[in-house]
């Protein structure tokens, strides 16, 4: 990967008395980074960081996000405007190879992915080994480490050849493995892919339709189904990208790596805030309850919060749920749900929510999450598949930042240091003298 960063001054760090110059650079979008890789060599100290969240731990050309002001670029392209115009293969590609495809690109790359959409027939064996009552994300999280044992040639991070199609693989093979695990939940025959469907349509249909009767996917939750895809293509350097990455800097096999990611996501913190928002509706249950729980969510000595609202990146709006709640809205209105108490509940939240001082103040904003549950929920996913879908959307991603940083010459394997607080150095006892 062509380094692109750009050289704006110097920093100076004084200790015991003694100043370290340390380069400062600067990247398109941003604020600028102190490079404190000498640091350690020249003083004999570390940095403290917990979380990495002051730390820019690689250099990357996919996603920008400034939390500040609401933006989500990938590739240089507003996330509003991918989301609203193009379709998620067509994000896939960007994110993976730089630019936007022509449409002999595109339509090369869909023929691909549909060759690669079939799992090896041993792979459905696998399930007959889980519990019906499993976690959809414990059922992911081994499947897909299981999938590298199908494709031990890529291992060879030299081959481009090889990362290529293992990238393709991911991407073609993913959304069969989440409908198996659906269907393997709710007890039902799996259903192949179709070669005529689009991404998304493919996807609805290997999960709902089955062998009694035809299944028509309606275009608008096709539509609303491939946004979400879009909506969760990539996120920076967020914890499970993280995980990909440090997983892949040691050599790992790609598929272990997202199947890293996947484990990272499970976490109710990250891709299962979803699924935490609507039972959170849930448990309000109707619509005279929300003065209650509002009370409850201004009261600092309560520790209740409202799921969905706010955002830990995006200090303004967040703008995938500008997307997601139209998309939220036509599905709702598509479906006739919005008389349903739980929606009852979500629409009232959400006006609050945006006309409340308390919440318009501390710019708890519905996020896309809150959105995302609403929607998975009315088009019939069970609430235990949502952080499933964040994993299948995304898998571009996280393929795309391993890819990048198996190209970046810096990288090297994951170390993070510590500062150890525990016992002085001391000597054995013997077992009698304790």
């Amino acid at each position: 990967m062509e380094n692109k960063v750009k050289d704006a001054g110097t920093a100076k760090i004084e200790v015991d008395g003694k100043t370290y110059e340390l380069p400062v650079y600067s990247g398109t979008h941003g604020p600028n980074v102190v490079d404190v890789r000498k640091f350690y060599a020249q003083s004999g100290q570390f940095t403290f960081d917990p979380g990495f969240t002051s730390t820019a731990s690689c250099e990357s050309q996919i996603t920008f996000i400034d939390g500040e002001e609401g933006i989500l670029l990938h590739r240089g392209y507003p996330i509003g405007q991918l989301a609203g115009k193009a379709t998620f293969p067509e994000v896939c590609y960007l994110i993976l190879n730089g630019e936007l495809p022509s449409k002999s690109d595109l339509g090369t790359f869909n023929e691909e992915i549909k060759q690669h959409t079939l799992l090896h027939t041993q792979l459905d064996r696998f399930f007959d080994g889980f519990r019906r009552d499993s976690h959809p994300m414990a059922m992911l999280t081994g499947a897909v480490g299981a999938m590298a044992s199908f494709y031990p040639g890529a291992m060879d991070s030299e081959d481009p050849e090889e990362r290529r199609l293992a990238s393709i693989r991911l991407i073609a093979k993913m959304p069969t493995l989440c409908a198996r695990i659906l269907k393997y939940t709710m007890g039902q025959k799996f259903v192949d892919p179709r070669n005529e469907l689009s991404y998304a349509e493919n996807f609805l249909s290997m999960c709902f339709s089955v062998t009694a009767e035809d299944y028509n996917v309606d275009p608008k939750i096709a539509r609303a189904m491939d946004r979400f895809f879009i909506l969760h293509a990539d996120h920076e350097q967020n914890a499970s990208t993280s995980t990909v990455r440090l997983a892949g800097s040691s050599g790992a096999h790609p598929f272990a790596a997202v199947a890293a990611g996947v484990a990272c996501l499970w976490g109710p913190s990250h891709g299962g805030a979803n699924e935490a928002c609507l039972n959170m509706l849930h448990e309000i249950g109707s619509v005279d309850r929300i003065p209650e729980f509002i009370a409850r969510a201004k009261d600092k000595n309560d520790s209740f919060r409202l799921m969905g609202f706010g955002h830990r990146v995006y200090k303004n709006y967040d703008p995938r749920a500008t997307v997601m709640r139209e998309s939220a809205h036509e599905v709702l209105d598509l479906l006739g749900l919005k008389d349903q108490p739980i929606l009852k509940v979500a629409m009232e939240l959400e006006r609050i929510a945006l006309e409340d001082e308390y919440f318009v103040d501390k710019k708890l904003y519905p996020n896309v999450d809150f959105y995302s549950g609403i929607i998975l929920d009315a088009i019939g996913f069970p609430k235990q598949m949502f952080t499933v879908l964040f994993a299948l959307a995304r898998t571009v991603g996280w393929i795309a930042q391993l890819n990048e940083m198996l190209d970046d010459p810096t990288q090297r394997i994951g170390r993070p240091r510590q500062i150890y607080t525990g016992a002085a150095m001391r000597d054995y006892v013997p077992m009698d003298q304790r």
